[in-house]
């Protein structure tokens, strides 16, 4: 009987010093679970705005290639370019390289302020980001003068990076094209010192020097 009554008088001083918490720091209490909640649904919502956009820019990248398709071309590239302002990391480079390898934009310094664009608003691991800085230039050179292209490939070719023969090769060909066969032999020869290179670089760096040595 002494231990119910004692169990009793300890479950009521519990309560009391629960229920005297409570009041104390009642404010306090009702703010964290008021921000907890407000804090879930707003990620829940920004979630699925999200999940929302990637779903229409989705849309649109497949509705551009079928348009394409039609010869539907301004509605095509319509589409593209908003993906590419939409600032995403898979379809804004997705839709701008479709609209360079289509040449829907002939204006040269448009597109190349496209690139700008996404490698500006986008956020990539460092190799895509390299990807993208390549393609730009490989779009750029053929109205760059030397400093610039330079400029853009520099983060390439000072770094040990899977890009760094493309732009190499992209550089000797520029002043091959120039007649400038000094400074593209200097880039060929790079590349030929370069390991674990492909076929593919490596014989096109060793057929360009061959055709230098023949002249």
């Amino acid at each position: 009987m002494n231990e119910k009554i004692i169990q009793t008088q300890y479950d009521v001083t519990k309560k009391s010093r629960v229920r005297q918490f409570y009041e104390a720091y009642k404010i306090y209490i009702i703010s964290f679970v008021v921000v907890f909640f407000v804090l879930l649904i707003s990620y829940i919502f920004l979630t699925e705005i999200k999940e929302n956009k990637k779903t229409k820019l989705s849309n649109n990248y497949v509705s551009a290639k079928i348009l394409l398709d039609k010869d539907k071309i301004e509605e095509a590239k319509n589409l593209l370019i908003e993906n590419i302002l939409a600032n995403d990391n898979t379809y804004s480079p997705l839709s701008l390289f479709l609209v360079v390898d289509e040449s829907l934009i002939g204006d040269k310094k448009e597109i190349s302020d496209l690139f700008e664009h996404v490698i500006e608003n986008c956020k990539f691991d460092k190799e895509m980001e390299n990807l993208i800085l390549f393609k730009k230039a490989l779009h750029d050179s053929s109205y760059i003068d030397e400093n610039t292209l330079l400029e853009t490939l520099n983060p390439l070719i000072h770094k040990e990076t899977i890009w760094k023969h493309h732009a190499l090769l992209l550089i000797g060909n520029y002043f091959r094209e120039k007649n400038e066969n000094i400074k593209a032999r200097e880039f060929y020869l790079q590349i030929m010192g370069m390991k674990n290179l492909s076929n593919n670089i490596y014989e096109q760096a060793r057929s360009q020097l061959l055709l230098l040595g023949n002249e």
